[in-house]
């Protein structure tokens, strides 16, 4: 798998205005109803995370907030399977 270049991060960035480009990574953070929510929306990214077998980092904080960080480390950034998970995870 490839790291994908500064202008192919850009243009997803662009697209996805809410995802930003920081330390090698692409992150997000998504403010939820309450904790049980950011807990529950936790879960599901995990889920969709196995099913794709490329994990992120996640941090709740706050009460309802969760960052998501998507990185793949075995490559040292940012490669098409983290814009592929970022696309799932704007889904749920």
């Amino acid at each position: 798998m490839a790291l994908l270049s500064k202008e192919e991060i850009d243009a997803f960035v662009e697209k996805y205005s809410d995802w930003k480009f920081e330390d090698n990574s692409i992150v997000k953070e998504f403010t939820l109803k309450n904790f049980s929510d950011a807990l529950a929306f936790t879960v599901k990214v995990g889920i969709e995370a196995e099913k794709a077998g490329h994990h992120p980092d996640i941090k709740i904080h706050s009460w309802n907030k969760v960052v998501i960080i998507l990185s793949t480390h075995s490559e040292g950034g940012v490669t098409s399977k983290d814009l592929e998970l970022a696309d799932t995870i704007d889904e749920l």
